[in-house]
């Protein structure tokens, strides 16, 4: 028999150390139950893309939790958060946000409404474009988002305790090979005009619109 080689070369019971159990969770007992009802399909995807949607879900969790601690929504970090990557002094169009966060224009100006009436983020006439606005960050939405960002960190930091600083970059370097597809399709084509959300009709009444989804998100993020 020829010499082994690979990690496990020089362990077994003959040289009195034992191979380390390879761990298993619930995708494998999945893809294992589907081999054996449908031994005619080829099954392997699911040991990647059920691993990641049931990662999603942890992250969805852990995202929530750490907004809900700070008084914010997912949507709310998402649009504070591509204001402040802006660095000083903070703002962006509309039409950044747009492209920022891939939402549509009507959206957009409900976001913006909302996070004005909080606070959060201020319009401006924008110098460059008489008709035009930015968004900017206000002091209290700057304050806001940094916690934020500082307590998802910490969780996410947790959801990744298990792979060392090399096996994370191996990780990021796949992902991005899988993902750069669909993240080209979902971006505009550069130059394709992205229509600014008009400001609020005067008529509207003020008063920051009711959130029905922040208490649910709170009791599932804790």
């Amino acid at each position: 028999m020829g010499q082994r080689v690979g990690p496990l070369a020089g362990t077994g019971p003959e040289n009195g150390v034992c191979p380390a159990a390879e761990p298993r969770d619930e995708v494998d007992d999945l893809v294992a139950a589907w081999r054996g009802q449908r031994p005619d399909l080829d099954v392997e995807p699911l040991e990647v893309l059920s691993r990641i949607s049931r990662l999603a879900r942890h992250l969805d969790i852990a995202r929530r939790g750490a907004f809900a601690d700070h008084d914010l929504e997912s949507w709310e970090f998402d649009v504070l958060s591509a204001l402040r990557r802006q660095g000083p002094p903070f703002q962006l169009t509309p039409g950044g946000l747009l492209r920022a966060t891939l939402v549509t224009s009507g959206t957009m100006t409900n976001r913006i409404d909302r996070l004005a009436e909080a606070d959060l983020v201020r319009r401006e006439p924008d110098p460059r474009d008489k008709r035009g606005v930015l968004v900017t960050l206000t002091e209290r939405g700057l304050a806001r988002v940094d916690a934020a960002l500082v307590d998802l960190l910490s969780r996410e930091e947790a959801l990744l305790a298990g792979l060392d600083r090399g096996e994370r970059q191996q990780l990021a370097d796949l992902m991005r090979i899988l993902l750069a597809p669909f993240d080209a399709e979902l971006s505009p084509p550069r130059g394709a005009p992205i229509r600014a959300p008009p400001r609020r009709p005067a008529s509207v009444p003020p008063g920051r619109p009711s959130r029905p989804g922040r208490r649910a998100g709170r009791r599932l993020g804790r």
